[in-house]
């Protein structure tokens, strides 16, 4: 397995841009997806805490970046 790497939102944005496909997991709590004017398009909409039972929900053949807070 790929060691996890750390990107910026400019790099997520220019990532998205080029057209790189990948999976987006957006894991924020409820309080700040409910709060924030931050919607990736496309993204799983997954909080930490229930990850490990939505795995078999998310793509297994290509990288994904996930957002958090």
């Amino acid at each position: 397995m790929a060691a996890a790497q750390r990107i910026t939102a400019q790099e997520l944005k220019k990532r998205m841009e080029a057209g790189e496909d990948f999976t987006v997991i957006d894991v924020r709590n409820p309080q700040a997806w409910a709060s924030s004017e931050v919607m990736l398009p496309e993204a799983i909409r997954v909080p930490i805490d229930d990850l490990e039972k939505h795995l078999p929900e998310i793509p297994k053949n290509k990288p994904i970046v996930t957002y958090c807070t």
